[in-house]
């Protein structure tokens, strides 16, 4: 800059001289007149011109003031002077231009800077190769693709575009928008490369999740002969971290070594981060151990590796110790750190004291601390805090209305996150795989197959449709959906299938009751080199247990351990006593329990419960129940059994007993429901309903349909009910159950001989199921109803579940 200033003031020195000879060329011409005259003028004009000279100077020193000024605003951090004095200032200098964009970036006002660059040029100042570096930065910042470009043809146009500074730019800034082969087109058409050109490419990959393309480019610099420094090996680390690259890792630290740059606090923080990605935390704690001054940096990289490998308890010990030291605070990134061990650990009051923390110290508004507490608070199950945070902040990106969704997702809040989500669509943001996976699951649970299909096709239009992630997420919400055809189409059509594929195109299968497919697909599976994990046994033992398959269950039971040493879980014994319920062995479900490694859970127990009520088993129906009410547990479908059996027993007072019960603990029987979808529309049933436009027709039908399947108002089970009540549960019988009204809607609404699909949020009561098994067979329909548990698939008379749910 001092250069800059330097030339500044050798150009203007000619022209003062200028003005200097100026009177004595007016003197020379004036020979005739008289020599007093001569000598008057003479003085005049030396005076006048002096004067001016001085003015002249006056100013360009002046300007030079203001100049050296400006700088000093810039290069100590105060913007706002410095805005202010530009403003008032004479503008025609591109460098006084460059100096302010410079300083509205390293503030990171990026938008403004744009915005100055385009005042530049309006007002005819041409941009010159120290302006391009600062405007493409800042379009980096802003991930302004389309401002990126433009900028870059500007820059073509002008012939800056072999300059290695503006390149190097041009690099980063489009691996940061997601255009990595652009950065790689530049880097391999530059004539000459740098070593900041290298480690821009280098980085570029990291940024763009290439983690191999950044370790192969990181090998080429090395071969090129350019000695590696701290940001080449800084970005290596971030490439071995991001594929779990623990050998490359390591051998990128014996160089460090070498060089003599293990001190270096930024390399010591990405070998911490690195070991913690790759897995190996003790590795990660010894070398921060060995760190005999730790910076804020290093302690934030060992929280976040504990936080990364499910230390959650650790990663809060190594809060305590960091703060132990006086001069070291916690800041931003230590609270974005922590926020994930909040998760796991479902501490809200932990979050929430972290959220305190961040607004005392005025952290608030950070986007990334914002979107991570959106995140922490409905992981945590307080989705009304995620939408507090959520809809106050200032600045939203894709993964915040991500965090959101997935919020409402994960709290059952299905149809919010679907008007979210439809909200989206408004916005500037473009969902990416995060978001579509987190929506189909919304559908799927609320079993909308039209409304699911038009997201497949959005999907599909988006250019995302043949991820792998996504594809996993369109099958489980046509299998959750009923459509198990479309799912397998999906399935099949995979350009590359991973386990949590075949794990969800045998759960599709299992949970529509055909075992068989499922046996065929494990064998598949496994022969295509796929080592089955804990989810896959899940899937495998469901379908065991809904088709009623005892020898074939104890088989994968036992496989799990023998063949592939996976240690049971909760899920995997839930199966196995839902199959041994289904046939009738109770006693040896009680004694399974009894043996069981780990701790009998509500969901234990409310299998041995469902059981027991099916083979009219009260004794051991009231053990399981009492075991599940110690729990605090909200599963209002274990009391409703108990007291269905005591009330088919006719013992009233229990019945009572478990009333007051549900009431002192602030349950409620869950309304049933049924939803049916014609002609893109979705329709929902409640018991008894009137209020379909079609009521009449529809009740109707059912009293026809009644009648033909020998169904008497009166011949329900009754036995229920008190005396008393018998007149009233006699007028609202099941024959006026949602499913039924569902159902009779989906018959006259759609085409003779296509499948009618209807979704119930609680189970299909023993009447529905019975009379809808009738009605697929003199109807000659195949009707399918998918309950809380399980797809029914009625045909010709008969279920997929073979009578047992």
């Amino acid at each position: 800059m001092a250069k800059a200033l330097l030339n500044f003031h050798l150009h203007i020195e000619p022209t003062t001289s200028q003005y200097q000879i100026f009177p004595e060329k007016t003197q020379s011409s004036r020979k005739s007149q008289n020599h007093e005259p001569r000598i008057k003028h003479q003085t005049s004009s030396r005076s006048t011109t002096t004067c001016v000279n001085k003015r002249k100077f006056k100013r360009v020193e002046s300007s030079i003031s203001s100049i050296q000024r400006l700088l000093s605003y810039v290069n100590s951090g105060y913007l706002e002077a410095a805005l202010q004095m530009f403003d008032k200032m004479h503008k025609s200098s591109t460098f006084v231009w460059n100096v302010i964009i410079r300083g509205l970036v390293d503030s990171g006002m990026f938008e403004e800077a744009i915005d100055l660059y385009y005042r530049m040029r309006f007002q005819g100042i041409k941009a010159d190769n120290f302006t391009f570096p600062f405007v493409i930065k800042a379009c980096a910042g802003v991930f302004g693709l389309k401002e990126g470009q433009n900028v870059h043809a500007t820059i073509i146009k002008l012939g800056f575009d072999v300059d290695i500074y503006i390149c190097n730019a041009l690099i980063v800034m489009y691996a940061k928008v997601g255009c990595i082969e652009d950065s790689e087109k530049i880097f391999e058409s530059m004539p000459v490369r740098d070593l900041v050109s290298w480690n821009s490419m280098i980085s570029g990959y990291v940024s763009a999740r290439d983690g191999w393309g950044s370790l192969i480019c990181l090998q080429k610099m090395r071969k090129s002969g350019l000695k590696l420094d701290r940001f080449s090996y800084v970005s290596g680390l971030g490439a071995c971290g991001l594929e779990g690259c623990l050998l490359s890792g390591k051998e990128i630290f014996c160089q460090v070594l070498r060089n003599g740059l293990e001190l270096d606090s930024m390399i010591q923080s990405s070998l911490i981060d690195m070991f913690g990605k790759c897995g190996e935390v003790d590795y990660a704690e010894r070398f921060c151990d060995k760190i005999a001054q730790k910076n804020i940096v290093v302690w934030n990289a060992m929280i976040g590796a504990y936080a990364l490998n499910d230390k959650s308890f650790e990663s809060f010990t190594c809060l305590e110790k960091m703060q132990d030291d006086e001069n070291v605070k916690p800041d931003t990134i230590t609270l974005i750190n922590l926020l994930p061990s909040c998760s796991k650990l479902g501490a809200l009051l932990k979050g929430k004291a972290i959220h305190g923390h961040a607004i005392r110290k005025g952290y608030l508004c950070h986007l990334v601390l914002e979107t991570s507490l959106v995140d922490m608070y409905g992981k945590c199950g307080s989705v009304s805090l995620s939408e507090r945070v959520f809809f106050h902040m200032k600045e939203r990106n894709l993964v915040s209305w991500n965090a959101m969704i997935a919020a409402y997702v994960q709290s059952s809040n299905y149809r919010e996150a679907i008007e979210l989500f439809l909200t989206l669509q408004n916005e500037p943001c473009v969902p990416d795989e995060t978001t579509f996976v987190s929506i189909l699951n919304a559908y799927a649970e609320i079993a909308l197959p039209n409304e699911g299909k038009q997201i497949h096709c959005h999907i599909s239009k988006s250019g995302i449709s043949s991820g792998t992630f996504v594809s996993n997420a369109v099958i489980h919400m046509y299998a959750k959906c009923g459509d198990l055809e479309a799912a397998r189409k999906v399935f099949d059509g995979m350009l590359f299938k991973d386990l949590v594929s075949w794990n969800t195109i045998i759960m599709a299968y299992a949970i529509h009751g055909f075992g068989g497919y499922c046996f065929g697909l494990f064998s598949d599976m496994t022969n295509e080199g796929y080592k089955p994990n804990e989810s896959t046994f899940v899937s495998l033992l469901t379908a065991c247990s809904i088709v009623g398959l005892v020898d074939e269950g104890w088989k994968y039971f036992d496989l799990m351990k023998r063949e592939y040493g996976l240690d049971p879980g909760i899920e995997h014994y839930g199966c196995m006593l839902d199959l041994l319920g289904r046939d009738g062995n109770l006693d040896r479900a009680k004694s399974l329990i009894e043996e069981m490694p780990l701790k009998p859970t509500p969901r234990i127990w409310g299998s041995l419960l469902a059981a027991s009520r099916h083979h009219k088993n009260i004794e051991l129906a009231e053990f399981a129940a009492n075991n599940i009410f110690a729990f605090d547990n909200d599963n209002t479908g274990c009391y409703v059994l108990l007291m269905n059996m005591y009330a088919e027993v006719g013992r009233w007072d229990d019945v009572e007993r478990v009333r007051r019960l549900m009431k002192k603990r602030g349950f409620e029987r869950t309304t049933g429901c049924s939803v049916v979808e014609c002609n893109g529309k979705t329709y929902t049933f409640s018991n008894y309903d009137k209020s379909h436009t079609e009521s009449n027709v529809i009740y109707n039908v059912l009293d026809i349909l009644s009648r033909k399947i020998g169904e008497e108002a009166r011949s329900c089970s009754v036995s229920k009910f008190k005396p008393p009540d018998l007149l009233k549960a006699t007028s609202n019988s099941p024959m006026c159950h949602s499913v039924r009204l569902a159902v009779c809607f989906g018959l006259i609404s759609t085409s003779v001989g296509e499948p009618v699909l209807v979704r119930k949020n609680i189970r299909i009561c023993e009447d529905c199921h019975s009379a809808t098994k009738k009605i697929s067979e003199i109807t000659n329909r195949e009707i399918v109803v998918g309950d809380s548990k399980i797809y029914h698939r009625f045909k010709d008379g008969r279920c997929s579940c073979g009578d047992y749910w």
